[in-house]
């Protein structure tokens, strides 16, 4: 080869090189949601700690309730639609593969033997033409298209981004399953503390009903007395069994999250109580990087970015390199021999001079599906600050609102004690004792209750805040007992 058709060569290498660096997908554009400096509704619930964490693997230990623990490990190994999300995961990494597997070259070897026999009626059949004869060929080929406008990349980086916001949908899943349990388990639990007070309440009425009993019995008390009492005991026992049934749904529900059967599942009824938990909160802007769901939004709109760059290099020339070879002979003796020997080798160019606009139509597909996904993340990120700003509100309202509930249980503890005191005495009539005793029936309900919206509420932000999860390029999902 001479000097000049190497440095041809060289040139044209080059140039190919070159091109195969090109990109058509355009610069990825976030779209910007502003971040105030600090959270409106943060409060003095919780301790200030900004060097602080969420543990990672374990934020349901901030509740200090082992059997928590407990159950969310049992939900990570039989949750059924954990499950899904993870085989989400494997067909969004194996499509990856996939659209990979194009940046390399596609080898193939075929081989056959056989024996056949030509039609005399054959078009420019001779007469020294052979009827019969025995066609054996072995060969290979080889084939690779040059990456000319970076589709194959781009394909690559979209299905890279696909696996990523499988990946980050996983890790929702994950979270919101296991906020779930823990929300549900702290309502059973509070619910069993309602039932306790029931009881209690059931057992004091029916004791007041054995008084006025008596007391109408001597001639001292109204029949209406009684009838009083008898309405007073009856309507707690019936919100006795309605908390009963209320416990018995929500124990249904953890089951299922658990991926058992609710009819062979059952968690005794105990007082447990569960500690509210100083949260770190960190700032507004550092939520963008903990919520799974925005970064799993976040890479759907890289992927879509990356298709618009597919959808652009149609319009451009693709070339291909192919390479064949291989041996082919009438007869078994000289098969495998240099006379018996073919190839072939070239480049292969296809340009689509006309499509009806369709190149077009698929761009403008490419880009509105990116103007989608762009929206989506917006959407996502203000419904983030909105779950957490929700939660603070919760959390500093309802802290209040059990405060006073508390003053309200001594106040209305205090009243029924006076009642029944002069009711004894004959200085009030029984209406005044019922009226006081549903009275503080309702103010420690209302405390139990206002106790179990602040842990839930402490759940919520703490889902809000993205658990103990931190976003990474490609965080490898974790499912306990899966991976």
């Amino acid at each position: 080869m001479s000097m000049a058709s190497r440095s041809a060569t060289a040139v044209s290498f080059a140039t190919l090189l070159l091109l195969g660096a090109c990109s058509l997908a355009p610069p990825l554009k976030v779209p910007e949601v502003p971040a105030a400096p600090a959270y409106k509704e943060l409060g003095n619930w919780t301790q200030a700690a900004p060097a602080d964490r969420l543990p990672r693997d374990s934020w349901w230990n901030l509740y200090q309730t082992p059997e928590i623990g407990a159950l969310e490990q049992r939900l990570l190994t039989g949750n059924p639609s954990l499950a899904a999300a993870l085989a989400n995961y494997a067909q969004a990494k194996a499509l990856e593969d996939q659209a990979r597997a194009g940046l390399f070259p596609t080898v193939g070897a075929n081989g056959g033997v056989s024996r056949a026999k030509e039609s005399q009626h054959a078009p420019l059949i001779g007469p020294t033409t052979p009827h019969y004869y025995d066609d054996n060929t072995l060969g290979g080929s080889v084939s690779y298209e040059i990456d000319l406008w970076g589709q194959i990349r781009n394909e690559v980086a979209a299905g890279a981004a696909n696996t990523a916001a499988a990946a980050a949908d996983l890790e929702n899943a994950r979270l919101s399953l296991l906020a779930e349990l823990v929300d549900d388990y702290i309502q059973l639990r509070g619910l069993d503390r309602d039932s306790a007070i029931l009881e209690d309440t059931v057992e004091a009425y029916a004791h007041a009903l054995s008084l006025t009993q008596q007391r109408h019995g001597a001639g001292i008390a109204a029949g209406l007395d009684v009838a009083q009492a008898e309405t007073q005991l009856a309507t707690a026992r019936s919100q006795a069994a309605q908390v009963l049934a209320e416990r018995a749904l929500l124990e249904h529900a953890i089951a299922a999250l658990l991926g058992v059967s609710p009819s062979g599942f059952s968690l005794e009824p105990a007082i447990v109580i569960v500690k509210l938990p100083q949260i770190p909160t960190d700032v507004p802007s550092t939520l963008l990087q903990r919520r799974p769901d925005i970064a799993g939004a976040e890479r759907r709109m890289v992927a879509a970015n990356a298709n618009i760059g597919v959808a652009r290099a149609a319009y451009f020339p693709s070339l291909s390199l192919g390479a064949q070879g291989g041996f082919q002979s009438t007869s078994f003796s000289n098969w495998i021999s240099a006379p018996s020997s073919f190839w072939a080798l070239g480049p292969n160019a296809l340009l689509n001079v006309f499509d009806g606009g369709l190149r077009r139509a698929q761009v403008a597909q490419a880009r509105a599906q990116f103007e989608q996904s762009a929206a989506n993340y917006r959407s996502v990120v203000i419904a983030a600050f909105q779950q957490v700003e929700d939660s603070l509100a919760n959390l500093n309202h309802y802290y209040d609102a059990a405060e006073q509930e508390k003053v309200a249980v001594d106040s209305a503890q205090r009243t029924v004690n006076l009642s029944m005191a002069l009711y004894v005495q004959g200085a009030a009539d029984y209406l005044t004792v019922t009226t006081s005793q549903t009275a503080l029936l309702q103010a420690e309900i209302s405390a139990l209750d206002l106790d179990t919206l602040q842990l839930r509420a402490s759940v919520a932000l703490i889902r809000a805040l993205g658990g103990g999860w931190q976003d990474a390029p490609r965080d490898a999902p974790r499912v306990a007992g899966r991976l």
